[in-house]
């Protein structure tokens, strides 16, 4: 159901009142919003929430969005402000210290088989997850969910320019630490063979 049309109809029947719209509406889209606040957010009590009020707000504000417009940005550019507002709350001492503890704890991922299919190399996971923010951001939309880099800048409400400066930094950093950690395998097996 990524055809318009067929996404407009359904809005106008949850418009209309129809429950059963809303909850076809939510089967259709949880696929691409949870995975992608589960990255941008990882603490899974905290992205059941997120999740919960982007589907809130999608509902208060699906009488504002243009049906001649795409569906599919619009509601990842309401889940991107739910995310930064999400992001800005957590400023706190106790999410800080929380956060440390998971570090210590270990990076665990559960995912569908749709994602592991995508991402499967650990090693990367972690690296991306690593990544600033803003860099992140943009990796996960293009490359997880697939948006084209117009489409990013429509979400995330940037220039073109800056969404694609932002893919090539986060590729680079990317690169670069693959390199180190080549460079620091090499090193280390070095010196076993010594």
């Amino acid at each position: 159901m990524n055809h318009p049309d067929e996404y407009s109809q359904l809005i106008a029947l949850v418009l209309a009142g129809s429950r059963e719209a809303y909850s076809e509406l939510y089967e259709r889209t949880i696929r691409d919003v949870y995975p992608t606040v589960h990255f941008l957010v990882r603490e899974p009590s905290d992205t059941d929430d997120v999740v919960q009020e982007i589907y809130i707000q999608l509902y208060r504000s699906l009488g504002q969005f243009d049906v001649n417009r795409p569906f599919r940005p619009w509601l990842m550019g309401l889940a991107m402000r739910q995310i930064h507002a999400y992001r800005r709350k957590s400023w706190s001492h106790f999410r800080i210290l929380k956060k440390a503890e998971q570090v210590e704890q270990g990076i665990e991922y559960d995912f569908s088989s749709k994602i592991v299919d995508k991402i499967s190399y650990q090693p990367l996971l972690a690296s991306v997850d690593r990544l600033p923010y803003k860099l992140k951001q943009a990796v996960i939309l293009h490359y997880l969910n697939e948006y084209s880099q117009e489409e990013i800048s429509v979400i995330l409400s940037i220039p073109l320019g800056t969404v694609k400066s932002r893919i090539h930094g986060a590729l680079q950093k990317l690169r670069q630490k693959q390199k180190t950690n080549i460079l620091v395998r090499g090193k280390v097996e070095d010196l076993h063979e010594s």
